[in-house]
């Protein structure tokens, strides 16, 4: 998992020049059919048959308390069913808006999974994890 340049900057100015940096209240996580970049491109989204971003409220609940360096969702993220193909799904991606927005985090799934019309992709409890170390 990697964090963009968007975030890492933000979080940067945020720590060592006190520069403000509004914290998304609502994250969406998306699935991409390529490895995006650092620099927050390449992010190629499923379009159509169904396909959109989960919304996640950002808060505690959802992201219980970092340990170690990383963090987990504490609820399954759970895509609408696809109604028709997607194609192979690679990596994830955490946004700050349900369509465009800025990709702030990224990373590769475990295994790569071709999504059919009935599919409903999702991540169980736990299996999303974002760390710094």
């Amino acid at each position: 998992m990697g964090f963009t340049y968007y975030l890492d900057n933000k979080l940067l100015d945020l720590v060592f020049s006190n520069t403000a940096y509004t914290i998304p209240s609502t994250l969406y996580i998306g699935l991409s059919t390529k490895a995006p970049t650092q620099a927050g491109g390449n992010f190629t989204e499923p379009s159509g048959n169904g396909y959109a971003r989960v919304a996640v409220t950002n808060n505690s609940t959802n992201w219980p308390a970092a340990s170690n360096g990383a963090k987990s969702n504490a609820n399954a993220i759970t895509f609408p069913q696809a109604t028709g193909s997607w194609g192979t799904v690679t990596h994830f991606g955490i946004f700050d808006a349900a369509t465009n927005g800025n990709l702030l985090a990224w990373g590769a799934l475990s295994q790569s999974k071709a999504i059919s019309a009935g599919d409903t992709p999702y991540f169980a409890a736990g299996s999303l994890t974002l760390n710094l170390s």
